[in-house]
């Protein structure tokens, strides 16, 4: 078998979705894992696949197909799920909330990658405030902290870099999610 990863961005419309999902199973594959939105008019995604290797050839000439439909497709084959890569981390969750303006996450990654934090799993949306009807600024992230990483040294820097971006922020253990 081989773990096929895909990327999906074009026009929104119906059936997008049923098309990908057919051309997986028509190749004997299984739909894994995905993750797929609606962002500014455009219908973006990601998604893991399965599929047995003699398969993957036609899968990908059938994928291609679907740009004459609008719908541009990235494929990745030969991902293999990288276990090792998380072991000796902590999985953790980090939530951002405050008044929107530029650098937020910019200001935030930046912190977490100077502490070897890896961004596993980032949404982002932005909502009116219900008194103010200021626009708010919201972020969840999934991620993995080193063991050897002070949890209350990376707290500390987080809350500092929330109040110069006046915004709140949480982190707090996660238990590991499966298949990751």
């Amino acid at each position: 078998m081989i773990d096929l990863v895909l990327t999906l961005i074009g026009p929104d419309r119906p059936g997008l979705v049923g098309s990908v999902a057919a051309i997986v199973a028509s190749h004997s594959g299984n739909w894994l894992e995905s993750r797929m939105i609606r962002l500014g008019g455009k219908f973006a995604g990601i998604l893991r696949a399965e599929l047995p290797a003699e398969h993957v050839p036609a899968a990908l000439r059938a994928l291609a197909d679907l740009e004459t439909g609008g719908l541009k497709v990235l494929a990745e084959t030969e991902y293999r799920v990288d276990r090792q890569a998380t072991a000796g981390h902590v999985a953790m969750v980090l939530d951002v909330l405050g008044v929107d303006r530029p650098g937020i996450v910019r200001e935030i990654a930046q912190l977490l990658a100077a502490a070897d934090v890896n961004v596993e799993e980032l949404s982002t949306d932005r909502r009116s405030a219900p008194m103010s009807g200021e626009m708010l600024f919201e972020a969840r992230a999934h991620v993995h902290v080193p063991a050897s990483t002070d949890r209350a040294a990376l707290r500390t820097e987080l809350e500092r870099t929330a109040k110069d971006l006046m915004v709140d922020v949480r982190i707090e253990d996660a238990p590991p999610r499966p298949g990751r």
